[in-house]
């Protein structure tokens, strides 16, 4: 449920627009509702600022749905995680208008325009091409919640003249997402040039001693540069949505 759903109930009632017997039933699953297979946090925007998000890997594509119908009815962007090819297909039948974004395997469902909420530019970089899936799924989930984006992939450290030739972007950003496998190292770089916070993203792009991303995530966790925070490997949702809650103004949003 977002502060707009709410408002508008409860608008109508002080009008006397509503009758309170209709607006109860609108509000009877106001914190949470039980599917039997699932318990739908409807609560989770007005408490966060953004509605729950559904994690699409190990669930069917009928539970999707069902969630997505319930929260459809109060949330105006529905962000689906994980989601492979044929049962993003089966949840674009009962959903036509969201969108399947195929590299971050997310499903978007957003009928309306986003409104912009946040302060400034989030930047998200990736050192390779190969990061660009969990790159995208930082853009994605940052634009999701109301936020300017802008993406620079493979800038990373084997080739760093690309990295330079971006440099007003990085000075001008609010926030920046760094993206990296192998190493790991784009992280430290990019933090070593910028006085914003940086949010390192070890993918499992690499060799064999890359461990599946692990060596990516030791390096940024030993980041020399202070303004390094990590999230775990794989992690470009976690990334685009705390570098989201930096970029925002939360009370101002709260006064909403």
């Amino acid at each position: 449920m977002n502060p707009d759903f709410l408002k508008k109930i409860l608008d109508g009632v002080a009008a006397g627009d509503t009758p309170v017997e209709q607006a109860m039933d609108k509000l009877r699953h106001f914190s949470h509702e039980d599917l039997g297979f699932a318990h739908v946090d409807h609560h989770r925007g007005l408490r966060k600022g953004f509605p729950e998000v559904i994690f699409g890997q190990g669930k069917t594509a009928e539970q999707i749905c069902g969630i997505m119908e319930k929260m459809a009815a109060q949330d105006d962007v529905i962000l689906v995680t994980r989601v492979d090819q044929e049962k993003a297909h089966a949840v674009l039948k009962a959903f036509p208008e969201a969108e399947y974004h195929a590299q971050p395997r997310m499903i978007m469902h957003a009928p309306n325009p986003i409104r912009e909420k946040g302060r400034g530019e989030i930047v998200v970089l990736s050192a390779g091409t190969s990061d660009i899936p969990v790159a995208m799924e930082a853009v994605l989930t940052a634009r999701a919640m109301g936020n300017r984006v802008r993406n620079i992939f493979d800038v990373g450290v084997a080739g760093l003249h690309r990295l330079y030739a971006h440099r007003e972007i990085l000075d001008q950003a609010a926030v920046l997402v760094v993206v990296a496998g192998m190493e790991g190292a784009l992280p430290s770089v990019v933090a070593g040039l910028v006085p914003r916070p940086v949010i390192a993203v070890p993918t499992s792009v690499g060799y064999g001693t890359s461990f599946g991303g692990l060596t990516a995530l030791l390096s940024m966790l030993n980041s020399c540069a202070s303004n390094v925070a990590v999230v775990n490997i794989d992690n470009g949702f976690g990334a685009g949505y705390m570098a989201s809650m930096i970029n925002m103004d939360m009370e101002g949003e709260a006064a909403k």
